[in-house]
């Protein structure tokens, strides 16, 4: 079976709820024009204020044409990112710029500006009196810059270079003159600043050109007189003439060994050909020979010769023979000067060979004097760096300083800003705005208004109703006295009262019974008279349960016979007078002892609705074994409550619920296991502490405890009740025992007799 929380069970009735609307439209409608009529007054008798605004532009303003020589146009540009922008919005509402501003137009004249000039009289009395600081006790200017800084705003206009400088007067003029002013001081300052700054560059300039002027002659002296110790004569092409004739040498040995080569090549190609009697028409050397072309067109004719002859004469003729003779001795020649060209080209190949030795021994000694000359040089470039640099430095020097020197005499210092929006006076002022201030008191005081009203008709129960659906079983009743007078027509309700032979027995009970003198002490029988409390509105139930059709069905009751019951010598009294004690002591904890069991604890679930109807946060917190106490309250025994909460299994918000019969909150006993739940006893008096603190009153319903029992939940302002039907023994012995072990205050309640209002849907504590 699921159990739900009580709460679910209850549903909110919007129309009743906004119907309290409609109830309280008067009350509504003289708090929202008490309100608006004081914003009006306000609005209307405030001082005026006017707002003036000036613009000035971050830019950079130097000319294309006097640009300085070298420079691009993103160097001389301002730093305009966030924090450039930050910078710039410092400097301008800085204490120096509001100072020359205050002096230039005279602010410390002005009462806005200084409240020590026309103190009231009221003013003058508190600064006697030390409840308001004297004005004059702090200096004019701080007075006035404090002032200024109240009615001044400057920010960077996002994204774009435009700051923004807004001042606040009560006069307009002043409004639109101070944020122009403070605009032309910040574009001064700017100058002046640059103007400083280009002065100091020229000082600086000065004596440094005087002093880099006289270390670069020192420089390139050094640079002269290195080379001429150095011997480090420079050729063409801007190197040493060691290392340019080591250069021209080594070209010429190459040149050497390649004819040596080439020598010695044909010489070879001209023996073999010798060697080996082959023709030496394939030679180019020997064929360059003049003389050899001249034998070799002889030999070429005597072969003509020859031929001719060979016609008409044979082999062995005289002439024939004598050809051959002489072409023989041709050959001979020839073969004769090819010799003599290839002892030529061998004498050649031996003359390459010699220079070619010579060059060697001359490169040798270049290569060792050029690398003699090389570690010289690297001294010597070191000092020709240095010379070097420092001349540059010079000219860029020279460079700046004629540009500087020449703004300083004329005075030339462009500042980049310049105003893009002087401030206008301004015709209306921005404070007060009459229609907006009445218009937002009127809107906020109609809202806060009907919002009381909706929360307090929402906390009072009066707009709930029970669910759709929802239905709640019978329980057991406790069967109680009747009250003293009933009216035989009132409708049947399970009211807590007795049949004829309970109200019989009660009554000689409480005859014949013999009570205690302890009990008779002059407090207890006479109770304490307490303040009639204020009467109560009837609210309506949490939650109702649904009629039964049975119920309706039902016979006629029985006729109930009227007691008279006498009146106690215990001095109990009623459930109303419990309530009014509770109120009118300020009680924050009541607990109740009920030594006849669970009937008895209906004292302390109609004590707690009672107090509750009259407008007091209450919580019952029922300590019962059986939940005699929270169960009528919530119709089942299956929700979590103090068990669980002290077994660490619920918190406070899962364990408190609305009774739902009365604004009353409960806590069960629970569902957790009391064994393991007693463990944990010591945290009673943290737990009630807590409650204490959120609820107006705790009642706590104890059952048949003793004094011990209810020792961890006293406190301050703790009233303890003894709950009785029926005045035996049991009842008496358990009041004496309370009144001895320190409970001499005790008193006793009694449910009998005590009708709750008949509400629809309300039952009794049964």
């Amino acid at each position: 079976m699921s159990v739900q929380s009580a709460a679910a069970d209850v549903d909110v009735d919007l129309r009743q709820l906004f119907a309290s609307l409609a109830r309280n439209w008067l009350r509504i409608l003289l708090f929202v024009l008490v309100v608006t009529g004081l914003a009006f007054a306000f609005a209307s008798f405030a001082t005026k204020h006017y707002k003036a605004q000036t613009q000035i532009e971050i830019a950079p303003r130097e000319s294309v044409y006097t640009r300085p020589a070298g420079s691009n146009n993103d160097g001389d540009k301002p730093i305009l990112d966030e924090q450039g922008v930050a910078t710039q919005v410092q400097i301008i509402s800085s204490n120096e710029i509001l100072k020359q501003v205050a002096e230039k137009l005279g602010l410390s004249r002005l009462p806005e500006f200084d409240e020590a000039i026309n103190m009231s009289y009221l003013s003058r009395v508190l600064v006697l009196l030390g409840l308001k600081n004297d004005p004059t006790d702090v200096p004019l200017d701080e007075r006035v810059l404090k002032k200024m800084r109240e009615k001044l705003n400057v920010f960077g206009v996002e994204k774009t270079r435009i700051i923004a400088i807004e001042f606040s007067s009560e006069d307009p003029k002043f409004a639109a003159a101070i944020p122009d002013a403070i605009a032309a001081a910040y574009i001064a300052g700017q100058g002046a600043a640059k103007s400083e700054s280009n002065s100091a560059a020229a000082d600086f300039l000065a004596p440094e050109i005087a002093d880099l002027s006289k270390q670069v002659r020192d420089a390139e002296a050094k640079v002269a007189a290195y080379r001429g110790q150095s011997d480090l004569l420079m050729g063409g092409n801007n190197a040493t003439l060691a290392t340019q004739q080591l250069a021209e040498l080594s070209t010429e040995l190459s040149r050497v060994r390649a004819n040596r080569a080439a020598a010695e090549g044909t010489a070879d190609s001209v023996r073999k050909a010798l060697q080996n009697g082959g023709s030496l028409d394939s030679l180019p050397e020997v064929l360059s020979s003049d003389l050899i072309q001249r034998l070799r067109e002889r030999q070429v004719e005597l072969r003509a010769t020859i031929a001719d002859l060979s016609t008409t004469m044979l082999d062995n003729h005289p002439r024939v023979r004598a050809a051959k003779s002489r072409l023989a001795d041709l050959d001979a020649q020839i073969r004769s000067e090819a010799q003599k060209v290839m002892k030529g080209l061998v004498m050649q190949a031996d003359a390459a060979k010699a220079r070619e030795s010579q060059l060697i021994s001359d490169v040798n000694q270049l290569k060792a004097a050029s690398a003699q000359a090389g570690n010289e040089q690297v001294g010597l470039d070191a000092l020709q760096r240095d010379a070097a640099a420092k001349r540059q430095q010079l000219e860029l020097y020279l460079t700046n300083y004629r540009e500087a020197a020449s703004r300083q005499d004329r005075n030339y210092v462009p500042v980049d800003a310049r105003v893009s929006s002087p401030a206008s006076v301004p015709s209306e002022p921005y404070f007060p705005k009459v229609g907006p201030i009445v218009g937002a008191a009127a809107a906020a005081s109609l809202l806060l208004a009907a919002v009381f009203t909706l929360l307090k008709e929402l906390f009072s129960g009066r707009a709930m109703r029970p669910a759709t659906g929802a239905r709640f079983a019978p329980i057991d009743e406790v069967a109680m006295p009747a009250t003293a007078r009933q009216e035989p027509a009132a409708p049947l309700e399970p009211s807590v009262r007795l049949e004829p032979a309970v109200a019989s027995e009660f009554a000689n009970r409480a005859a014949e019974t013999p009570w205690p003198e302890t009990v008779m002490d002059s407090e207890m029988v006479q109770p304490q008279p307490v303040a009639e409390p204020e009467p109560v509105a009837a609210t309506e139930p949490v939650a109702k349960a649904e009629p039964v059709a049975e119920a309706e069905s039902v016979s006629e009751p029985e006729p109930v016979v009227e007691v008279q019951r006498p009146r106690s010598v215990l001095g109990e009294i009623d459930i109303e007078k419990a309530a009014e004690k509770l109120i009118a002591s300020g009680a924050a904890r009541a607990i109740f002892v009920s030594p006849e069991g669970d009937e008895a604890a209906a004292s302390a679930i109609l004590v707690a609705r009672e107090v509750s109807d009259a407008g007091l946060r209450v919580l019952l917190l029922d300590l019962t074994a059986s939940g005699a106490a929270s169960r009528p309250m919530l119709d089942s025994g299956l929700f979590p409550g103090i068990t669980d909460l002290l077994a660490s299994q619920a918190q406070f918000s899962d364990v408190i619920h609305a009774d739902l019969y009365s604004d009353c909150h409960v806590i069960p006993v629970g569902t957790a296991d009391p064994v393991r739940a007693m463990r944990a006893a010591d945290r009673l008096p943290i737990i009630m502490q807590s409650l204490t603190t959120a609820y107006d009153l705790v009642v706590v319903e104890c059952g048949p405890a003793d004094a011990q029992g209810i020792s961890r939940l006293g406190g301050d302002a703790t009233e303890v009740f003894l709950s009785m039907l029926e005045p035996d023994d049991e009842v008496t012995k358990a009041a004496v025992k309370l009144i001895e072990s320190g409970y001499p205050d005790l008193t006793l309640v009694t449910p009998l007799g005590h009708e709750p209002p008949g509400t629809p849907g309300r039952r009794s504590a049964a």
